[in-house]
């Protein structure tokens, strides 16, 4: 069939014509992309199940930060390995055959065929697991809300218990008491200390409820306060390693995602070498 040109604009148009086709396989780098995000999510649930990428807020259950950290990290980058050379590798082999084209732009096609496979996959697996990473940080908010303060309500109840076999003075105002305390312990997590105060009346009303002299009613209040002052220490210690251990997650998983693109890129270019090979 013979070139129609169209002045001006240099392009040809006609059957032959290799300016009225793109060197992109969109077939193959959409089965790729899929073939990749469907081996990233296997790999994914399979690391949770065995615990390579869990962790839990108890103590002494499940993966500490540091190991967390350190485990994850290893798994993000075994499954970028995994689920982008098998992506690559697919769209590669799949492409059509560039005939007549030379041997560095077959080379670069292939890797470039790889690289928008990764990218594909990549928004897939992200577009997928954000729903499932929103789920997850709502009921980590919710049960850090159920969680409450770190100064429990069995705290609370201890400072009022009486030494006596007679037990705790119960009155009308024992629960607005106890709400009291419990306002009053928010204040200090808040400001960072327990005013004077605060501390004079809480060991007014320990004396009152549990018959105690003044004096030990006062002791017991000491030994409450530097409760909640180590239950505040503890929460900031907490807080700055949950923070530490988001930033190096976050670290590893942009360098598993490079290692990704690598990966595919390379893996694409085997497989498109092997399919010309084939052919």
């Amino acid at each position: 069939m013979e070139e129609i040109i169209i002045p001006g604009a240099g392009i040809a148009l006609g059957s032959g014509s290799p300016a009225a086709k793109s060197a992109a396989s969109w077939p193959s780098i959409i089965a790729g992309a899929f073939v990749a995000a469907a081996a990233s999510l296997i790999l994914v649930a399979l690391g949770s199940g065995i615990g390579f990428a869990s962790i839990s807020p108890w103590p002494n259950h499940g993966a500490s930060l540091t190991t967390f950290a350190i485990t994850t990290a290893i798994w993000l980058i075994v499954t970028q390995w995994i689920s982008a050379a098998l992506g690559g590798y697919i769209a590669g082999r799949l492409r059509t055959r560039w005939i007549g084209t030379h041997a560095h732009e077959v080379f670069f096609r292939d890797t470039a065929h790889g690289l928008i496979t990764w990218a594909a996959a990549t928004i897939l697996v992200a577009a997928i697991a954000a729903g499932s990473f929103m789920s997850a940080t709502g009921a980590a908010g919710h049960a850090l809300a159920d969680a409450g303060s770190p100064v429990s309500a069995y705290t609370i109840d201890k400072l009022f218990r009486s030494s006596s076999s007679g037990g705790t003075v119960a009155d009308a105002r024992t629960e607005a008491v106890h709400a009291e305390t419990a306002h009053i312990v928010a204040n200090a997590l808040a400001t960072g200390s327990v005013p004077d105060a605060d501390r004079a009346y809480l060991a007014e009303q320990v004396s009152a409820r549990t018959g105690m002299s003044q004096a030990y009613a006062q002791s017991r209040v000491d030994s409450f306060v530097a409760s909640v002052n180590e239950a505040q220490a503890k929460l900031k210690t907490d807080a700055d390693a949950a923070k530490k251990a988001a930033a190096q997650a976050s670290i590893y998983l942009a360098l598993s995602l490079l290692i990704g693109a690598f990966i595919a890129s390379v893996a694409a270019a085997l497989g498109g070498r092997i399919r010309d090979e084939h052919i």
